[in-house]
């Protein structure tokens, strides 16, 4: 692969970012048009930066079809920092909080849960090896929880939700970090969104938060200020000095979106593209899919080849192919593409080349 060409970017994060995006940052990195400095030197109370956040936030409320009755908060810290924050927010003194557990975000969401609040374990798929995602049948919800918690889509297990479970009248909270806003999503639904930006919408550094207004009335005056989603609800994400670039690039990759049709378009072509690799991975029993077939992720396509032997070599030599950050997670092994929103489509059907190749001269 000769260096002066673009890698096709399979890492589960930070993910490729749409061409288009780049080149326009590029440009505005040195001086913004009719401001006279970089985008990244402008003050966060300019009036620059007014147009630069209103734009991001109404641009991401027209394509994703965000409701008034929901906040659009533009946070950091990742969803790592989410998983304290939500049950500091939403979970009152003498309630408990549900949560089900697929995968290790899951897992990670409920330790942190534990230390500010009560909470149960739902449903869980880990003696499964988390292939799957539960069944709304195996679930034991309760009632008077103060909300469920659900992770959407499993980075490290290659699972997803194919549609979300029922609650009833309790809101439902997603990380939703690693398929926010790959196909059309009934937000109106969710009591609150949250994702780290570094994978369907943006550069690491912004966290995403769109919660229903009338949940921002559980936020205790008590909480640290820079933790209680009414005061940074109530401050236009504006409290302190926010990831002013990563906003910016945020609201460009939300304008890409609405120039590629929409959520609409880009689900359709995420179906495709997982399409095309799964099809691959299926053809002949040389390679063998992680996750169960019903619920396997549009995002993260997790597989081994049937001599797991070969897995270090194929991601080596794919990486020697321009191929990059096939390589499974650590905990999981094997190998891992991940094929977010801006990831090309030449990018899976060069792979699937490479795979074809791979298994003629070692199968």
């Amino acid at each position: 692969m000769k260096s002066d060409q673009r890698l096709f970017n399979f890492s589960s994060g930070p993910a490729t970012l749409p061409e288009p995006v780049l080149r326009e940052a590029q440009r505005d990195l040195f001086m913004l048009p009719g401001v006279g400095m970089s985008v990244m030197e402008i003050s966060h109370r300019s009036k620059a930066f007014d147009g630069i956040l209103e734009d991001a936030e109404a641009t991401l409320r027209d394509v994703a079809g965000i409701p008034d009755s929901h906040a659009v908060l533009f946070l950091q810290g990742g969803a790592s920092l989410q998983f304290s924050m939500l049950p500091m927010n939403l979970l009152p003194p003498g309630q408990s909080a549900d949560y089900v557990i697929t995968g290790v975000w899951g897992q990670k969401a409920i330790a942190e849960a534990q230390k500010a609040g009560t909470v149960r374990v739902a449903g869980t798929t880990e003696p499964d090896g988390f292939r799957r995602v539960p069944r709304q049948d195996e679930l034991q919800l309760d009632p008077a929880a103060a909300y469920v918690h659900v992770t959407t889509n499993n980075t490290i297990y290659g699972t997803q939700w194919p549609t979300m479970p029922l609650t009833g009248d309790v809101p439902l909270v997603v990380d939703a970090s690693s398929d926010i806003f790959s196909a059309p999503m009934d937000v109106a639904r969710f009591g609150v969104i949250y994702a780290g930006a570094q994978k369907n919408l943006g550069p690491s550094g912004v966290t995403l938060v769109v919660i229903r207004k009338d949940l921002l009335s559980r936020s205790s005056k008590a909480l640290p200020t820079m933790l209680n989603y009414a005061v940074q609800a109530a401050n236009g994400s504006r409290y302190n000095t926010p990831n002013t670039f990563g906003i910016y690039i945020l609201g460009l990759v939300a304008r890409w979106m609405q120039g590629e049709g929409g959520l609409e378009a880009i689900g359709r072509r995420n179906v495709r593209k997982a399409g095309t690799l799964y099809a691959e991975i299926d053809r002949t029993g040389f390679y063998r899919g992680h996750a169960d077939r019903d619920a396997r992720s549009l995002m993260n396509i997790t597989f081994r080849l049937r001599d797991e032997a070969l897995d270090e070599a194929f991601a080596t030599d794919a990486t020697r192919e321009g191929l990059d950050g096939l390589k499974g997670h650590r905990s999981a092994g094997g190998l891992r593409a991940s094929m977010y929103n801006a990831f090309p489509e030449a990018g899976v059907e060069t792979l699937v080349q490479f795979m074809r190749e791979f298994e003629r001269t070692h199968g």
